[in-house]
């Protein structure tokens, strides 16, 4: 016969043993309660390792493309060339030939220049002398006529002021008069009506009696001076 004492304690042996027992752990139950997990180390390991690779590769090698330089870009960009960029060789060399095409430019341009105002000078004064020369072409004929006046004693009193006066004033808008008795004979400056034949006090052929003399504008020659001549004596 079971003693009452002797069973209650069996029981309560029993719901001990119950409430002590452990559970069998669970696959991921490790994660939960904050133990490190094999397969997370491993997943996360290789996912590491898969973006450090990438980033490995998506990396540009500064030495990898020589071909244009950081200088090249910046100026392809419109930016200013700095001091400190002229540091390469060929932008150095580069910029000391676009120098010397710009000072060769330079020096042409300036020739150029010089030409141009040595001819606008030059047509400049040749207008001059060309209107000059129009208006005392027909003037001359009137000096010739006082010219003959005067060989004849026929200049004086009022007439002698008024061809003094107009001697003067084509002489001051540049028309001088040449050819005199005894110059030598010159076919640019001379025009020889004819000859009176020689003469042994002259060498050379040489103007004897001027019959009109001769006017010119600076070195141009309005009309030349009509004159006889006399020859030398050969021999």
């Amino acid at each position: 016969m079971t003693e009452p004492g002797s069973a209650s304690f069996g029981d309560a042996a029993g719901e001990m043993a119950n409430e002590t027992e452990v559970e069998a752990p669970q696959e991921g139950a490790s994660a939960s309660a904050g133990q490190p997990d094999p397969a997370s180390d491993t997943t996360s390991d290789t996912t590491s390792d898969t973006t450090s690779d990438t980033a490995g590769d998506t990396t540009t090698d500064p030495g990898a493309d020589d071909s244009t330089s950081g200088v090249d870009n910046w100026l392809e960009e419109g930016g200013p060339l700095e001091p400190q960029d002229l540091d390469d060789d060929g932008v150095s060399a580069s910029a000391e030939v676009q120098l010397a095409e710009r000072t060769a430019d330079l020096q042409r341009l300036q020739a150029e220049y010089a030409n141009y105002r040595k001819r606008v000078d030059r047509d400049r004064q040749l207008i001059a002398e060309n209107a000059t020369y129009r208006v005392l072409a027909p003037i001359i004929e009137v000096l010739d006529t006082i010219d003959r006046a005067r060989e004849h004693g026929d200049v004086d009193g009022g007439f002698k002021a008024v061809a003094d006066q107009l001697e003067g004033v084509v002489a001051n808008l540049g028309l001088t008069r040449f050819g005199a008795p005894g110059d030598p004979f010159d076919p640019n400056l001379h025009e020889a009506l004819s000859h009176l034949g020689t003469d042994p006090e002259v060498s050379v052929a040489t103007c004897k009696h001027i019959a009109k003399a001769g006017y010119k504008i600076g070195d141009r020659v309005v009309r030349a001076a009509q004159v006889l001549v006399v020859d030398p004596v050969d021999g």
